[in-house]
């Protein structure tokens, strides 16, 4: 019975002893694991000092040290910046990631944030359930922005808009359907433009007398004078007034030189036209007085063949005389 008892005690000893030395050996080879994911986190660069149970210790320069929590440790990460959630402060001794409040998404430090969580809105840096007067909330950006008029679709306060509802137009941070007077329509904008006008020189000097470029052998002439355009208008602007003006001017007729054999040139022509109008003319009554006697002709001889026949009209038939 007592060398039973004995062997039980043995075996149970020696159960425990084998159950300690399996954990003992789990928790050696868990700890050499996670000690080795460590340790090739302290190769990074941008450590200066790394342990291989806790990683960074402290960072180089211009580095900020962030704690990285795996499991119940917490591991030393050196980063360029901190991650979102975190804002970075720096000090001679290191330079160290901070988390924001609960309610920011992102921040600038501990009293300013920059975005907010779900469920709040920003205003002034600070993150709110609810917006003061004036303001609502905006869901997509979560913010408080300024409750616009009724024309406004985006606006700065109620008073200023930065984009007017769709058919209006925007001018000086209010919207219109009909732009004020001076004003005109730019669909491309929706905004009310300044109108621009025309603008022209002055008058330049009139030329001098002359018609077909030409200052001599005419009395009634001709003497121009020109203005430029410096702005052209825009589509509702004044239009621009005529740019060149005319008129008449009388002087006296001159000859200009070398005209006197001109004239003697068109004395001859118009004696050669005189002469072939004349001769044209006689040729016409040569060819009436032709005709006449043909008719006359062939009466005379109509006349003489009823005689032959027997049937000779009444003589009627009196003279005609002869074109003149």
């Amino acid at each position: 019975m007592q060398l039973q008892l004995i062997s039980f005690v043995l075996i149970i000893l020696h159960c425990m002893d084998y159950t300690g030395c399996q954990q003992h050996s789990t928790s050696r080879h868990r700890q050499q694991r996670q000690n080795s994911s460590v340790s090739s986190g302290c190769q990074q660069g941008a450590c200066l000092t790394c342990s291989d149970y806790n990683g960074c210790l402290s960072c180089k320069p211009r580095y900020f040290m962030h704690l990285e929590r795996i499991r119940m440790k917490q591991i030393g990460v050196c980063m360029t910046s901190c991650p979102p959630g975190y804002y970075g402060t720096r000090s001679p001794e290191r330079n160290t990631c901070t988390k924001c409040r609960s309610e920011c998404d992102s921040c600038f430090n501990k009293n300013f944030c920059t975005r907010c969580r779900i469920g709040f809105y920003l205003h002034l840096g600070k993150c709110q359930e609810t917006c003061p007067e004036g303001l609502v909330r905006s869901d997509t950006q979560r913010e408080c922005v300024p409750k616009c008029n009724a024309e406004c679709e985006l606006c700065v306060n109620s008073e200023t808009c930065t984009r007017c509802q769709p058919g209006l137009y925007k001018l000086n941070g209010r919207c219109h359907r009909i732009c004020p007077d001076d004003y005109e329509l730019n669909d491309k904008l929706m905004e009310c433009v300044p109108q621009v006008h025309c603008e022209v020189t002055a008058w330049s000097e009139w030329s001098p007398c002359s018609r077909f470029g030409r200052t001599c052998a005419f009395r009634r002439w001709q003497e121009t004078r020109t203005r430029q355009v410096l702005q052209y208008p825009s589509p509702f602007g004044t239009p621009c007034p005529e740019t060149s003006e005319t008129k008449e001017c009388l002087v006296k007729r001159r000859k200009c030189p070398g005209q006197r054999l001109n004239d003697r040139t068109d004395r001859r022509n118009r004696n050669n036209r005189k002469e072939n109008q004349e001769a044209r003319r006689e040729r016409k009554r040569e060819r009436e007085r032709a005709r006449v006697m043909a008719d006359r002709q062939d009466n005379r001889n109509k006349t003489e063949h009823r005689h032959r026949r027997g049937r000779v009209p009444d003589p009627v038939s009196p003279q005609e005389g002869l074109v003149q």
